[in-house]
């Protein structure tokens, strides 16, 4: 029995010291040194594992990225609304924005360069250039940096691009075209001030292939090019479709003005709609524009001379000894504040309907405002609509308050420009995008014309009226060809002002008028 349990005794020692090896403590007690790398080389393949499936992981989501939306259109998402409860749910602005947590994928291209761009002009000539220079980034495959806007024009305005527009709201709908950045990375910022760059202001009315012959080159070479000047630098037509189409896009839909704008926009259209329909009149009888083109139909010698004056004292105002009765007659004055009150009230525009001023100050003041203000008595302007108050950060600053008078015309009932500089062309082209909302496209040289044999006494009322209603009855913003003059390129149909590619389709024949 003692020999028995003298054996098992033994036995189980020898067992104990058989385990201890195998936990790596030798028989004297010592830690096994091979047998010891086992937990780190454990915990090392868990460690590379784990990388490995990080990396898949975050490989899966940029593919998703891109490839999202062709992969996953018949999926149910949690990100992406369903189209039916999309229409439902989301009511789009009247200007056409999705909503602001919208964001569409990343392009992914090798990138050619930097694009900088001035832009020149007022409000809305800025507004068509930004249109062009985001297309030709697009084609040329070069990164924008938002563009800098005028603030040396005649209307000396401070504001920058993030004061007009949602410049968040810009980049990131369009970040599936092109990349735009807010401004130059360190690095070629660094360059930049050094003057390592490029500046020229590019053709005008170039087709995309000067873009890609003649600045692409640039960029290649000196990686930051700076357009100096963008008013009428993109043609009007012979572009590919997908270049217009985009154009449009940056249009209607990534230029969002700011929240501040756009409220105080809605609120002034309110305050129209509850007292009925509005005629939004765009009287350009401002002392600049008079100034500018030379036109002083009905001002008296004092103002001649101070309208004078002025011209002279801009250079870049290049023609300076104007005949205005000869350019009057050529319909390329604006029309005076009289002629524009017999030509509303021969198309038979209501007395009682209200009619909103959307101009800046009329040159003459009430003295010429007299005829119009006895034919329609309920004039109203921005400023007799909102309080001091509320348009105190809008004060010296044209191009914001020129963002206001071009949300309330694309609200109106009837839009009627006396004069077809770039806001009338491009209110124009949104009110057609918006569904062909009426536009009355004044024919100037034939209505001073008219307006000439009626005052004369050679032209009664009724046929002077019965004209002006026959030959205004097709031009009313309805859907029509732009008209296209490959020798004439200044005066063909502007894009902005008949977009047709981006309209709804059209109906053959069109006129071309």
């Amino acid at each position: 029995m003692c020999k028995c349990g003298d054996d098992s005794m033994v036995e189980r020692e020898e067992m104990w010291k058989i385990g201890m090896k195998y936990v790596g403590v030798s028989k004297i007690g010592r830690p096994n040194l091979m047998v010891s790398r086992a937990p780190m080389m454990l915990w090392i393949v868990r460690g590379v594992t784990t990388l490995l499936i990080w990396t898949f992981v975050i490989r899966l989501l940029i593919m998703g990225e891109i490839m999202g939306p062709k992969l996953l259109k018949s999926w149910p998402s949690c990100f992406t609304p369903p189209t039916t409860l999309f229409a439902k749910e989301v009511k789009l602005s009247s200007v056409g924005v999705l909503p602001k947590d919208f964001h569409p994928p990343k392009r992914i291209y090798k990138n050619n360069g930097y694009l900088l761009v001035s832009c020149n002009g007022g409000l809305n000539q800025m507004r068509a250039a930004i249109c062009d220079m985001v297309s030709i980034a697009r084609y040329l495959n070069v990164t924008l940096i938002v563009p800098e806007l005028d603030k040396t024009s005649f209307w000396a305005d401070p504001s920058e691009f993030k004061d007009i527009f949602d410049v968040d709201h810009f980049i990131t709908s369009l970040r599936d075209e092109v990349r735009i950045l807010k401004e130059l990375p360190p690095r070629l910022k660094k360059r930049f001030k050094l003057g390592l760059f490029h500046s020229l202001p590019p053709i005008s009315w170039s087709d995309i292939s000067y873009y890609h012959d003649q600045i692409l080159p640039l960029l290649q070479k000196y990686k930051v090019v700076h357009l100096n000047r963008t008013d009428a630098r993109l043609a009007n037509n012979g572009l590919p479709l997908e270049i217009q189409k985009l154009r449009c896009r940056v249009n209607f839909n990534a230029l969002k003005f700011t929240s501040q704008i756009e409220e105080l926009g809605r609120k002034v259209v309110s305050i129209l709609r509850q007292n009925g329909p509005f005629v939004v009149l765009h009287l350009r009888y401002e002392m600049d524009m008079l100034a500018f083109s030379g036109c002083s139909h009905g001002c008296n010698v004092e103002e001649v001379e101070e309208l004078t004056r002025m011209r002279y004292a801009y250079p870049w105002w290049k023609e300076k000894v104007i005949d205005s009765d000869f350019k009057r007659k050529e319909g390329l004055c604006p029309l005076t504040p009289e002629e524009t009150a017999l030509i509303l009230t021969a198309l038979g525009i209501n007395h009682d309907v209200q009619i909103y001023i959307a101009a800046g100050e009329i040159y003459g003041g009430s003295r010429r405002m007299a005829s119009l203000a006895a034919a329609y008595p309920n004039l109203v302007r921005k400023e007799k609509l909102l309080q001091p108050s509320e348009l105190m950060y809008f004060q010296n600053h044209s191009s914001q308050m020129a963002a206001l008078d071009y949300l309330v015309s694309l609200e109106s009932d009837i839009f009627v420009p006396t004069y077809d500089g770039n806001m009338a062309k491009v209110v124009e082209g949104h009110r057609r995008y918006l569904g062909f909302k009426k536009t009355i496209a004044l024919d100037r040289k034939l209505l001073v014309d008219l307006i000439d044999q009626y005052r004369s006494g050679s032209l009664s009322w009724d046929d002077f009226s019965l004209t002006v209603k026959e030959s205004h009855a097709d031009r009313m913003g309805t859907a029509r060809r732009r008209l296209v003059m490959p020798d004439k390129l200044k005066e063909e149909d502007y894009f902005y002002a008949n977009p047709h590619e981006c309209l709804q389709p059209l109906v053959e024949p069109l006129g071309l008028t």
